[in-house]
């Protein structure tokens, strides 16, 4: 734990790429592979569950600091971390204990199968065995919390140097459904079983946003496709079972259980890149994302929900052909033997090809986006056709050309700080709109902000500040913010009667006052319009 505690240091106080490479080598060349695993596995999302919820931990950790609670809860609104606040109240322990970080993530999780007073009197004796940054580090296991600015690329980048294996082939090894209980550390990196091969993805290529498309060359370098809004992710067909994998590395086949039908349509050995969405057979068009959202997160699918929004997977990529990796073939070609994989597949099939979309030049295809929403789609996809299927995001050779997005003037009311590094800023807001002579809530938004406007509201909150609701503050409705979004639904969760996909704020209003932001009547014209 102390080799691990040391990481941690020294990865949360530099920004630089090349100093977390060269800390996470080092560490990977040295530590227990029981460790090496868990790191792996901590760096990568792979956390222990939670085992103690959020208030029970507060209310413990202030009776073992000697604290009233509403002090207790008055040092957590400011620090904005209850990992941090339990580590900086918390007295000295009383001994030390020389751990491994697998020791002390087996014994967290250990605390699962125990009652609450034997759970509460286990992680007073670890408070009073640990201190520094191995105490905080064990208050981040301990709350399912555990983060560090270091990316599953920057990781696996570094395991690369640390073990001389391809950085692509670790990153295809580190895919896919495994935990430190279902393989070691060999198994995993150095010699992995081939039978978890069968079920595992191959790392998504990814692509950049564009705005000047004509800075990317000639228009005939280039392919274009729809850009859909729906759940991207990757059919697998090996061994004789399918596999259908989420670009978040989760598995979602028992959620869509009308894949199992490809298997009756595509050979084994095939791996397909595309969109799960909602088909709509009649019109023969995909639904937007609000009809796909029922289905997610279930474990199982109801008849009814099978039946209301049925989906499919747009293919737009084959990766794999016959067992035959292709990713490094030109996507040029790659589509083509797409393109002849799927072409005459029966219509019940749970797999279609996404189209291309034809242009000869720019400003046609400038012109074809603007009609993106007609196809429930977000935009374009750009891809270069000599492009291989690279692991991650490679700037040249994806660009995403979104349609931009809706906007709606909206008036601040609540404010809430941030965590972590944003501890200490006001940069959660809660946007409302008029109805009448009344503001009605309708989103909350956190990000798109610069650090110099933040630290101008944060100012302003301070000082103006009406009421408090914990960590919330209500705030005059002076301040106008225009506020971006990808989509608009129905909610009977909120009070306005709609939620909003992906808000974000754009610009603050200097310029409007709050009498002219928007209405709840114009977010109702944006819902029968879009919705």
């Amino acid at each position: 734990m102390k080799d691990f505690a040391r990481l941690f240091t020294a990865l949360d106080q530099t920004t630089k790429t090349s100093v977390k490479t060269a800390a996470l080598a080092e560490y990977f060349g040295t530590a227990a592979k029981e460790d090496r695993l868990w790191t792996i596995a901590l760096l990568s999302g792979r956390r222990p569950k939670r085992t103690v919820n959020a208030s029970r931990l507060s209310e413990w950790a202030a009776e073992r600091a000697g604290l009233p609670m509403w002090l207790f809860k008055a040092s957590y609104d400011v620090v904005g971390d209850l990992a941090e606040t339990i580590h900086l109240v918390l007295p000295e322990p009383r001994g030390t204990a020389d751990r491994s970080l697998t020791a002390w993530i087996e014994r967290i999780r250990g605390l699962a199968s125990l009652e609450e007073p034997e759970r509460q009197a286990a992680i007073f004796d670890a408070w009073d065995e640990v201190a520094g940054t191995e105490r905080f580090v064990f208050n981040k296991l301990i709350t399912g919390g555990f983060r560090v600015g270091v990316s599953q690329k920057l990781m696996t980048r570094a395991l690369a140097k640390a073990t001389d294996i391809p950085e692509t082939e670790l990153a295809h090894r580190l895919m896919g459904d495994w935990t430190p209980g279902t393989v070691s550390y060999d198994g995993l990196i150095t010699a992995p079983d081939p039978e978890a091969k069968l079920s595992r993805p191959y790392p998504f290529c990814l692509a950049h946003g564009v705005d000047e498309i004509g800075d990317l060359g000639p228009a005939e370098d280039w392919l274009a496709e729809w850009k859909w809004d729906g759940i991207r992710g990757q059919l697998i067909l090996r061994g004789g079972q399918h596999h259908l994998w989420s670009r978040g590395e989760e598995l979602m086949t028992d959620r869509f259980p009308e894949f199992a039908r490809a298997r009756d349509f595509l050979p084994d050995g095939t791996v397909l890149d595309g969109e799960v969405l909602v088909w709509d057979a009649e019109a023969q068009t995909p639904r937007n994302f609000n009809a796909l959202q029922p289905r997610i997160g279930r474990k199982t699918v109801p008849k009814k929900l099978l039946a209301e929004a049925p989906v499919i997977l747009r293919a737009y990529d084959l990766l794999e052909e016959s067992g035959d990796d292709l990713r490094a073939r030109a996507f040029a070609e790659r589509r083509a033997r797409l393109e002849a994989m799927l072409d005459g597949i029966a219509p019940e099939a749970p797999v279609a090809l996404s189209p291309l979309v034809p242009f000869e030049n720019w400003d046609a295809l400038a012109e074809t986006r603007a009609t993106a929403r007609d196809h429930a789609a977000e935009g374009l996809m750009l891809k270069r056709r000599d492009s291989p299927y690279h692991v991650g995001r490679k700037r040249g050779d994806w660009w995403k050309w979104k349609l931009d997005p809706l906007t709606i003037d909206a008036v601040m009311i609540y404010a809430q700080a941030g965590h972590g590094r944003r501890a200490n800023l006001y940069t959660d807001f809660t946007f409302a709109v008029w109805k009448g002579q009344e503001l009605v809530p309708f989103t909350k938004a956190y990000s798109g902000l610069t650090d110099a406007e933040f630290r101008k509201i944060t100012h302003w909150v301070r000082r103006n500040t009406l009421e408090r609701f914990g960590p919330v503050r209500r705030v005059p409705p002076v301040h106008v913010f225009e506020i971006g979004f990808e989509g608009i639904q129905k909610s009977t969760r909120h009070k306005s009667g709609v939620a909003l996909r992906f808000p974000r704020m754009l610009r603050w209003r200097h310029d409007k006052p709050v009498t002219e932001a928007n209405t709840h009547d114009d977010l109702l014209e944006i819902l029968a319009a879009y919705g």
